[in-house]
């Protein structure tokens, strides 16, 4: 009877996380950027983006608009829009997403580093970053998967082997999901490349330039689908170790 509801319960969790971590890693909503530039109408004429004259080369002028971005594993799309930052997730999820947006693939390219505003070395360090955010995201996604696979099997013969080898798959893909959690949030929060990329607009398009970033439901269901998959992967250990003490 207490086997039957361990059973239950793990393959409650590990459902749950396999949906979880699928959901996070099928939608490209793991960062929520938006980019501001509002020009003070009072301040000096050569505040704005400009032409050169005389050997000068003056700033580009802030425009009014607002850029929003998105970004997952396999797109970072960009698109315009007149909402304020206040409306951010409301736009981006909900109300005026237009049809058409810039979108390329953000496999090695993440959000905000490009060859424009990076040098060459913080370029290339962000795209060995991202290999390896990437890597272990196709690690995390494959290990519950086959873990599951492996319960499926397990279940009809009661196989303590199967059980035990899709626990510790289990565990593998919430191990390496909290690694691509941590790299995401030392990536925003710590590293110095969105300073770097504020500066360079902020350089170039004058100092009412403002970056606003928020994580997106992605990156949320991420630390759930973790958490169910720890449990389930432990709970699927002890039921293949109850098994194998059942059958000897």
């Amino acid at each position: 009877m207490k086997l039957s509801v361990a059973l239950f319960f793990a393959g409650l969790f590990g459902a749950l996380a396999a949906v979880f971590i699928l959901l996070s890693f099928g939608t490209d909503y793991w960062l929520l950027a938006s980019e501001t530039c509002h020009p003070n109408p009072g301040g000096p004429v050569g505040a704005g983006r400009g032409t050169a004259e005389g050997g000068d080369v003056g700033l580009q002028k802030c425009s009014s608009g607002i850029t929003l971005y998105h970004e997952g594993f396999f797109w970072r799309c960009s698109f315009g829009s007149n909402a304020s930052d206040d409306n951010l997730m409301w736009n981006l999820w909900f109300t005026n997403q237009p049809h058409s947006k810039v979108c390329m693939q953000a496999y090695l390219f993440p959000f905000p580093v490009s060859h424009q505003t990076h040098n060459a070395t913080q370029y290339d360090s962000a795209i060995i970053y991202r290999g390896f955010w990437s890597i272990f995201m196709l690690i995390g996604v494959a290990s519950v998967v086959l873990g599951g696979f492996f319960i499926i099997c397990a279940a009809p013969f009661a196989s303590a082997r199967l059980y035990k080898a899709g626990g510790g798959l289990f565990l593998a893909s919430g191990l390496f999901l909290l690694c691509v959690v941590v790299m995401y949030v030392l990536w925003v929060q710590v590293l110095d490349v969105v300073d770097v990329y504020i500066d360079h607009k902020r350089a170039t398009e004058g100092q009412d330039f403002h970056l606003s970033l928020n994580y997106g439901l992605s990156f949320m269901f991420a630390p759930i689908g973790i958490f169910f998959c720890l449990l389930a992967g432990l709970l699927f250990l002890l039921i293949g170790r109850t098994v194998q003490i059942h059958c000897h």
